[in-house]
């Protein structure tokens, strides 16, 4: 079978679903790891608020790799 190699359970993460209310409007919002976004008034909390690290780009499988242009893969 072709493809990515399995990647290492010990460092592989599943977000957790959160709840909390929206400071702008009071809507009750769900999101990742405490990372919410309103879908009734638009309002986002700081990604920096969050309840771990945000993974990095090259933790991604689909990560093109260094080099790649800037906006790929919708670069002009």
């Amino acid at each position: 079978m072709h493809g990515a190699p399995a990647a290492d359970p010990a460092t592989e993460f599943t977000p957790e679903i959160t709840h909390a209310e929206c400071r702008k409007c009071g809507t009750r919002v769900a999101g990742l790891d405490g990372r919410y976004a309103c879908g009734v008034c638009g309002w986002t909390n700081d990604w920096s608020e969050g309840h771990r690290p945000l993974p990095r780009a090259e933790d991604d499988p689909d990560f093109p790799g260094p080099g790649v242009p800037t906006g790929y893969p919708l670069a002009d």
